[in-house]
């Protein structure tokens, strides 16, 4: 079918700000969240910073109920969904349930809650372990607690690809769409910052050991030593265009091109996945490099990444030829919440006409990159590109474009 997918809904859960609102301010003045991880005592880890989303007070979004089957990252996307679709204007209650579906992202699944549970069996015994402990980990739980929630009967599922995830679940969001279901929930939220979560990120060998906040994130910087990683995220609603136009919706922008590979092994002598991903999602988009305004980037931190991305993005839109941002230097790395949320900053974007910065990155010559650092840039965004990389060689990129609609700010 030639549906056309459209965001009209915006639920953010991030280390700079709870809320959309406060997360667009925060990042528009290149306000950074990451700091020395409170939720445990780091000081025997060789990596100590995070970002943390502040003040989230659970039981200030859900009824009680909720809260002893749900690990904090799912609590985050609860919320985050209720807030989504609140912008998107829509009330569950009043569509019928099989016309709404949920697709989301998950990259950890419910560390901290299963980390507790297993405390449990192994200081008092089985008899202690929740039952919940049967679901409220697994990668599928945010899915399945949104679809519970809000009714939503439709068309759902997980998918599981660290940082590229985020989109792979849109993209299939918008797959759904095509076929005839009119509204999707997706995204996705991700939180595993606790002992049981942080040691299986330190097996990545690429969290940076630097304990200064503002010298430890830096992609595309000479001085890059790896990723700072971070909670949070964004919930998204996708809709059909035209009942999304009928009912008078705000349109955050189209989903207008998505492109997805796989790099090759090690050692095979074949490029990296990322430019061919670019490429295809600008075909899928019928877009031309010269339409993209500016590129959200995955932004690795570790240095032969950063080359393989800047060299992608040279070879496809030639040397600075296009303003390039990572405003996750701001929140660190969210795994499976991390693309979503540059989806949300990317429809931002386009609706105030500004590019978000890339805090306390010098660009390294080498790059060749029209890096925006320190302070947003005004500029008409009406095509975004956000690119994602998962670990284990996930490439994934995703157009999104003004809506025909919808006016240069707003």
């Amino acid at each position: 079918m030639n549906t056309t997918a459209v965001i009209t809904g915006l639920g953010v859960a991030a280390p700079n700000g709870l809320g959309t609102r406060d997360y667009w301010a925060a990042t528009r003045a290149g306000k950074s969240g990451i700091g020395r991880v409170t939720r445990f005592d780091p000081a025997r880890y060789p990596a100590r910073l995070a970002g943390e989303v502040p003040g989230f007070v659970a039981e200030d979004h859900l009824p009680g109920r909720l809260l002893p089957q749900t690990d904090r990252m799912t609590r985050m996307a609860l919320a985050a969904a209720d807030w989504a679709l609140a912008d998107a204007g829509i009330d569950p209650r009043a569509l019928p349930p099989y016309d709404m579906g949920v697709i989301t992202a998950s990259a950890s699944g419910g560390f901290e809650f299963g980390q507790g549970e297993l405390r449990n069996l192994w200081a008092r015994g089985s008899q202690y372990v929740s039952a919940y402990q049967s679901f409220a980990w697994f990668y599928a739980v945010n899915s399945g607690q949104i679809s519970i929630r809000n009714g939503l009967k439709g068309p759902s599922g997980v998918v599981v690809a660290d940082q590229a995830g985020g989109l792979d679940a849109v993209a299939q969001a918008r797959r759904q769409i095509r076929k005839g279901t009119p509204v999707i929930v997706t995204g996705g939220v991700d939180a595993s910052i606790c002992p049981w979560g942080w040691v299986a990120q330190l097996t990545s060998g690429r969290l940076t050991t630097r304990d200064e906040p503002t010298r430890a994130y830096l992609p595309f910087d000479e001085d890059a030593s790896g990723h700072v990683p971070g909670e949070g995220g964004a919930i998204l609603v996708v809709e059909d265009a035209r009942s999304a136009r009928a009912r008078g919706a705000r349109i955050h922008g189209e989903i207008a091109g998505y492109g997805a590979t796989f790099d090759p092994r090690p050692g095979s002598g074949r490029p990296p996945g990322l430019r061919r991903a670019v490429e295809l999602a600008l075909a899928d988009a019928g877009a031309a490099p010269s339409d993209v305004d500016v590129v959200f980037a995955d932004a690795a931190g570790v240095p032969e990444l950063d080359v393989a991305e800047a060299d992608a993005i040279g070879a496809v839109f030639g040397p600075r030829g296009v303003p390039v941002t990572a405003p996750k230097t701001m929140t660190g790395r969210l795994h499976s919440g991390g693309a979503p949320l540059d989806l949300a900053a990317a429809a931002l974007s386009i609706g105030s006409g500004l590019i978000p910065p890339t805090v306390h990155v010098r660009p390294a010559s080498r790059h060749a990159l029209d890096l925006v650092i320190a302070q947003p840039r005004p500029a008409r965004v009406d095509t975004a590109l956000v690119i994602a990389r998962g670990h284990g060689g996930f490439n994934s990129a995703m157009v999104l474009r003004r809506a025909a609609d919808r006016p240069a700010s707003d």
